[in-house]
């Protein structure tokens, strides 16, 4: 089985930090948010994924072509037209074969059984399984309307009446049939490839009981790094034997930290630099930053030339 990873976006929320990284290599406790999904798949046996690419294109080719570690195969599908979830994923129809795939977002850090997912799958029978997530905020987000096994809306645009407390989480496991179903030109996966499984009764469900961030907002980048980062260092401290002993950390081993400084729940990236007598408290700096004498940094996340205060912004 192969794995398709969205990585093409833009990732208009968190600018101007995504002007100058792509939102998949934004670091997560110092380690690339597309490592994450990597390690799951990997995780579940995957041999080989294909990743779309279109904003700071170059960047993302580059860090992947030196992702050996994770021991598979990964093809970078170029977009020189942004395509969307659905053309992107359309593009690669001829590739992904006549097989089931597993399709991730890259911007998602989460703690999926991706081999439980597989197997509920090929009990039900189903074309296509989405992974969902309950969460009191899904009104806002967008929810998934669900009647008995099947998904049969999204956000209620279908006009079925059904609602719930469930979001589409960035997972699915989907067969070949819906391609059929996939526009070739811009599209999103939800308006054509899902909408068209639900008109086939043939989109199912799977529950995610477990952690999900999407880390495309400044707050859930934060809460990534702060309040969630105790879990996620249990979940993915094999990392550290995937990728060469670099998995998720609180400070990189290259900062530099001066004389007197108090740290705080902080994340410091590689490359930091930070002055005698400054105090950092739930602060994310990201790679290069330089924090100058005595300064105060609180619930922030900083990076050479920015910041992006997380604010009350729920994912």
């Amino acid at each position: 089985m192969n794995a398709f990873i969205l990585a093409a976006g833009f990732g208009t929320r968190l600018r101007p930090l995504t002007n100058h990284i792509p939102k998949p290599l934004i670091p997560v406790l110092n380690v690339p948010a597309v490592c994450y999904s990597l390690s799951l798949l990997r995780e579940a046996g995957i041999d080989r994924a294909f990743c779309n690419v279109h904003h700071h294109a170059e960047k993302i080719r580059k860090f992947l072509s030196g992702a050996n570690d994770f021991n598979m195969t990964l093809d970078i599908s170029e977009e020189p037209t942004i395509l969307g979830t659905g053309g992107g994923i359309k593009q690669c129809e001829r590739l992904l074969g006549d097989d089931h795939f597993l399709l991730l977002n890259s911007d998602i850090i989460a703690d999926f059984d991706l081999g439980a997912l597989v197997e509920h799958h090929r009990r039900s029978g189903k074309a296509g399984t989405l992974v969902l997530f309950e969460t009191p905020a899904a009104a806002t987000i967008g929810d998934v309307g669900i009647e008995g096994e099947n998904i049969v809306d999204f956000r209620n645009m279908l006009g079925s009446g059904r609602r719930s407390n469930f979001i589409y989480t960035g997972a699915a496991l989907l067969g070949p049939s819906v391609f059929r179903h996939l526009s070739a030109g811009f599209s999103s996966i939800v308006d054509t490839g899902f909408t068209g499984l639900i008109s086939e009764k043939s989109l199912g469900f799977f529950i995610h009981r477990g952690f999900w961030l999407d880390i495309g907002i400044p707050r859930s980048l934060w809460e990534a790094n702060i309040t969630r980062r105790r879990a996620l260092l249990d979940r993915f401290r094999a990392m550290n034997r995937i990728i060469g002993g670099a998995g998720p950390r609180m400070i990189a081993p290259d900062a530099a930290i001066g004389r007197g400084v108090r740290l705080e729940d902080s994340v410091i990236g590689s490359g930091c630099r930070i002055a005698e007598g400054a105090v950092l408290e739930q602060a994310v700096l990201l790679p290069g930053t330089v924090i100058e004498k005595n300064s105060v940094v609180t619930k922030t996340i900083l990076f050479p030339g920015g910041e992006l205060p997380p604010g009350e912004e729920k994912p």
